[in-house]
């Protein structure tokens, strides 16, 4: 069996033109509309990153719904070891994922990997719009892959919505909510049944990690001041990372790694969980 290998948090991003010199890596498209959920895999099959495989937020890297864990409650870890081995990864594989969304959803898959102990990932800076600026080309056919033993090492890197309540309103908890700052307020609200935000929580937008043009990562010196400021003296193990449905919330997870501020957490279930149960408290404004 191979030795679990870990990187550095600088490797959790890589350029196109790291990525074009090392046709080994296993590639992932992560594209997906959640309003168009076919959206992803058509547009991979007009045309991905050679090498590429495609994996589904809902199909891949979302568990069942019971209707009160979620719209992307986590997938059985062993589910989604099957999924990984059968997509030729294991220990030694170097895992990198794109999409064309700013990295909203490759940073899941990147955030799922290292939470069962795979370090060996990262997300494509500028994801398949960046690719082609650099006149990239793409491919149509799907790659033919050896399935390979991925063993997962499950980590402490998520809380549940019973530790999110036990310590909610006190110091010791900042939760940062990935969504845009209109649904953190409770405005235009089209992907929930309520409206608004956990009490005590602070707006941090995904967007605000990426450049003007939502397209590549801020520098990490950027990105560093911008979190320090909201934790405003805070350890990253005290932070509770939240969104919609736990999904956004991976690219604060991601640009906070990026920074060297590594430690905080996901709350997977995120406000589609919490606004489930109306006996929960909510703010807005």
């Amino acid at each position: 069996m191979s030795e679990l290998v870990t990187s550095s948090p600088a490797d959790a991003l890589v350029s196109v033109e790291e990525l074009a010199a090392h046709p080994e890596w296993r590639v992932f498209d992560c594209r997906h509309d959640l309003k168009n959920t076919e959206y992803g895999r058509q547009a991979y099959a007009r045309g991905h990153i050679p090498g590429a495989l495609f994996l589904h937020l809902d199909d891949d890297l979302s568990g069942a719904k019971t209707g009160r864990n979620g719209r992307h409650p986590l997938p059985a870890v062993a589910d989604f070891a099957q999924r990984m081995s059968a997509c030729g990864v294991d220990a030694a594989t170097r895992v990198v994922a794109y999409d064309n969304e700013g990295g909203i959803f490759a940073s899941r898959l990147w955030w799922m990997l290292r939470w069962l102990g795979h370090d060996r990932v990262a997300v494509l800076d500028g994801g398949l719009a960046g690719w082609k600026r650099s006149k990239r080309a793409l491919e149509e056919s799907v790659p033919l892959v050896e399935p390979r033993q991925f063993t997962p090492h499950p980590q402490d890197m998520a809380v549940d919505l019973d530790q999110v309540l036990a310590d909610l309103g006190t110091e010791w908890m900042l939760i940062l909510d990935a969504r845009s700052p209109q649904r953190f307020r409770g405005e235009n609200e089209t992907l929930d049944p309520v409206g608004g935000h956990i009490p005590g929580a602070v707006n941090r937008f995904y967007a605000d990690n990426l450049d003007d043009a939502e397209c590549f990562f801020k520098p990490a010196e950027e990105l560093r001041r911008e979190f320090e400021k909201l934790l405003d003296g805070r350890p990253p193990a005290q932070v509770v990372q939240q969104c919609g449905s736990g999904v956004t919330a991976c690219h604060n997870l991601l640009a906070m790694e990026l920074a060297g501020l590594s430690g905080s957490k996901l709350y997977p279930g995120s406000w589609s969980e919490w606004c489930a149960d109306p006996s929960r408290p909510v703010a807005t404004g």
